[in-house]
């Protein structure tokens, strides 16, 4: 009889997910795919078109072992695919006007004024931010915009000794393919690990700032 009436109980509501149930950083789990955009290009970098992200790779790859492996000069290898292209084309051409098969598809190869203007608009965008920092940095001597300026430029400093252009310019176009991937698959473990750094992080970070701060005061005490 018990079992009976409990089975004539209305359902409870969902209860909310305990602590046991969240991840161990204790926060909602952040979907990647939506932070890349939720578009063809989060698809490729989340390896969800797996052809398109190896086709990537191996594209890169093999443009980093011609160019600073092989010896070829990017001058030659752009001239002489050019050049192969222009032939293809053109025999391509001559043989069609001869059997009476169809030109090239080849598409309209112009810029429209809308992606000259977006173009334009995004390159303002980021000219006025550099332009800002600027700003702070002289006339309103902002100290921490001036830290982190310097911070970020020795940052590249010291990659660029590290690396050649062509070098960085590969790591740059592998890193989005494989790190966005990695932190979808291990996204609790790597938001637990990085907030630990990110705490550390901060605490030199703000020591740091507050002995640039400390000088002026120290300054006008002695004076």
């Amino acid at each position: 009889m018990a079992a009976v009436q409990d089975l004539d109980l209305p359902l409870a509501p969902d209860a909310p997910p305990s602590a046991a149930s969240l991840p161990p950083s204790g926060r909602t789990r952040r979907s990647v795919h939506h932070a890349l955009g939720g578009g063809a290009v989060a698809d490729v970098l989340l390896w969800r078109h797996r052809n398109a992200a190896v086709l990537m790779a191996v594209g890169a790859t093999t443009v980093w072992f011609l160019f600073e492996r092989a010896g070829y000069s990017f001058l030659s290898v752009f001239a002489n695919a050019i050049l192969l292209l222009v032939l293809i084309l053109f025999f391509w051409a001559k043989s069609a006007l001869l059997l009476n098969r169809p030109l090239p598809p080849l598409p309209n190869l112009e810029i429209s004024d809308e992606v000259v203007g977006k173009a334009a608009d995004r390159a303002r965008v980021w000219i006025n931010r550099v332009l800002a920092i600027g700003h702070d940095i002289t006339i309103r001597r902002d100290r921490k915009v001036f830290l982190q300026v310097i911070l970020v430029l020795w940052f590249i400093a010291y990659i660029g000794r590290l690396f050649n252009f062509l070098t960085l310019v590969y790591i740059g176009v592998l890193l989005p393919i494989t790190l966005p991937a990695l932190y979808d698959k291990y996204q609790d473990h790597v938001d637990e690990k990085f907030g630990v750094a990110h705490d550390a992080v901060m605490k030199q970070y703000v020591s740091i700032l507050s002995r640039i701060q400390a000088q002026p005061t120290k300054e006008k005490k002695t004076q």
